[in-house]
């Protein structure tokens, strides 16, 4: 997949109109379409055969892997978002969105960054970097060095006063050599050992330091060097004419007068160009270091609330499997994702408005807080074609999976629905099966008889209720007493299972699971309701709350 989205980066990033994203599906096809033919894919087809990748496998191949990871992962993925820089040019009001939704902690990462409270601190630039004010680099040198700088450059004066002295190629070489071991040991010496303990940088990142300001020195003094052996060579040349074309001892001379001339003065030259870009690389350093580590310092903090932010959208994104048990019809995109769910249980299962998603997925106008301004957020934070494969992906996966009684599937759509910040949290088929194990244990011949009832008083998937089912149905009595299946299986869920979800979205999941193999059985029962039952037993009202929502009767 990496192989294939830099293939496609690189085929559109080529020309303008379709760089970093843009353009039209058909535009970016066709580009990848063309560099094919001087940069051909190769790939290992169904049947292991080594293959040319078309431009449409080039850019379907990715995707189709990506929805596949963001399902396997319970939706958790970042694959899910993009544009996160965009959070810190409106800090206030998107913190104040992100702080609704429970961050997501996988495993290994159980704590919260909490660096949301940081969002307003760190400023970016049109291309998303991060900005340093120059006051705040200006402050840093002068507090850290003061004078020392011009210490530092005094320290040097030998050395710069040696290059130029002799015209010697060999011997400027030598002093150029010489310059740069003086400046470089006094630069580390001087203003990288007082950076390095100021920003408590590691030993090899100083190491790094050193190796990039000795590169920078020696480029700069032997590009000055260059210079000047240009020069002299060019002055050679032209003596070398002169002394071709003299016709006297007079010419001879002042030919070579004028050659040392021109070299006395290149070596001047070079000497006080060699001073410039010493006095110069002196005091710009501390400046470009500090600036340097107070990039890569707001480049991290940058990088961390960039982490925290999505952390925090995972959490909303582990909900978007539940919305699809409960809501989906094959059609639900990122789009129209509001349009499908009810306004109060958005807000219960995920933590924010339906306005406040529309707000993180498409921008808008907003007041700033602090100047009472009207501003724009760009928005944009979730990623509308992997969002919308991966719904595709996740029901296809449902529909694959809707029949509970095809006992060859070794798997379960409830895992790939992570548990949420509510009380979604979905117990293993295992468990299920072996509690149901239990009850027969404990009751022997329990699914035999047409006339027992089973209830689930708190339901979460349905998986409890779809195990009993599947008993009663398969039970040798059972089919003696009914032997047509769709009057059994009508039988048992008119009759004989009972439920109660605690919330609305629960309540959907669970019905749709265990009445999502025939939707017409959806408006053959009412033995599954939405009430707390938790609370009514806290309350020891139980028995009341089963009498009026089933009848005394049952």
């Amino acid at each position: 997949a990496r192989t294939l989205i830099i293939f496609d980066e690189f085929a559109n990033n080529l020309i303008k109109r379709t760089a970093d994203g843009h353009g039209t599906a058909e535009d970016r096809k066709e580009n990848i379409k063309r560099l094919l033919n001087f940069f051909p894919v190769i790939g290992e087809d169904s049947e292991g055969k080594m293959v040319a990748l078309d431009a449409a496998q080039v850019l379907s191949i990715p995707r189709k892997l990506k929805s596949q990871e963001v399902v396997r992962r319970g939706f958790m993925s970042n694959f899910l978002f993009q544009n996160i820089g965009n959070i810190f040019g409106a800090p206030g009001i998107v913190r104040e969105i992100l702080e609704n939704i429970a961050p997501a902690h996988e495993e290994g990462n159980k704590k919260d960054g909490g660096k949301l409270k940081d969002i307003g601190s760190v400023s970016v630039d049109e291309n998303g970097d991060a900005l340093i004010p120059d006051e705040i680099v200006i402050g840093k040198a002068r507090d850290l060095f003061g004078d020392k700088v011009y210490e530092t450059i005094a320290s040097v004066e030998d050395s710069v006063a040696a290059v130029g002295t002799n015209s010697d190629f060999a011997v400027v070489s030598e002093q150029i050599k010489n310059l740069t071991a003086a400046v470089t040991e006094k630069l580390n010496q001087d203003i990288v050992a007082p950076i390095a303990g100021t920003y408590e940088i590691s030993q090899g990142a100083r190491g790094r330091l050193e190796k990039q300001i000795k590169n920078e020195v020696e480029n700069r003094f032997e590009k000055l060097r260059g210079d000047f052996e240009q020069q002299a060579r060019i002055a050679k040349v032209e003596l070398e004419r002169k002394q071709k074309d003299a016709e006297s001892e007079a010419e001879l001379k002042q030919a070579e007068s004028q050659y040392r001339s021109v070299v006395d003065d290149a070596l001047k030259a070079f000497n006080d160009t060699v001073r410039d870009a010493v006095k110069q690389t002196i005091e710009s350093k501390p400046r470009e270091l500090i600036e340097q580590m107070e990039k890569k310092k707001a480049e991290k903090e940058k990088s961390s609330i960039e982490d925290d932010v999505r952390s925090h959208l995972r959490g909303f994104a582990r909900t978007i499997p539940s919305f699809i048990m409960a809501y989906g019809d094959g059609r639900l995109t990122l789009a129209n994702f509001d349009e499908y769910t009810e306004d109060d249980v958005f807000l219960e299962v995920t933590g924010i408005t339906e306005d406040q998603f529309r707000f993180l997925r498409d921008g808008g106008d907003y007041t700033d807080s602090v100047t009472g301004e009207t501003k724009h957020f760009e928005g944009h934070l979730f990623n509308e074609v992997v969002f919308d494969d991966s719904v595709a992906e996740f029901w296809r996966k449902k529909e694959q999976l809707a029949d509970y009684f095809d006992e060859s599937k070794d798997e379960d759509i409830f895992d790939y629905i992570p548990p949420q910040k509510t009380n979604q949290i979905f117990t293993p088929r295992w468990v299920v099966s072996k509690m149901v194990d239990l009850l027969e244990e404990n009751n022997p011949g329990c699914f035999d008889d047409p006339n027992n009832t089973f209830a689930d008083l708190y339901m979460k998937s349905g998986l409890y209720i779809t195990e009993i089912v599947k008993r009663l149905y398969r039970s040798e009595a059972m089919k003696a007493a009914y032997p047509d299946d769709k009057e059994r299986i009508r039988h048992i869920l008119r009759e004989q299972v009972y439920g109660m979800a605690p919330t609305r979205i629960i309540y959907l999941i669970a019905t749709n699971y265990i009445l999502g193999f025939d939707p017409e059985l959806k408006n053959e029962t009412k033995n599954f309701v939405q009430a707390d039952a938790a609370e009514a037993s806290k309350n020891g009202e139980l028995h009341r709350l089963v009498d009026e929502k089933f009848g005394s009767e049952k």
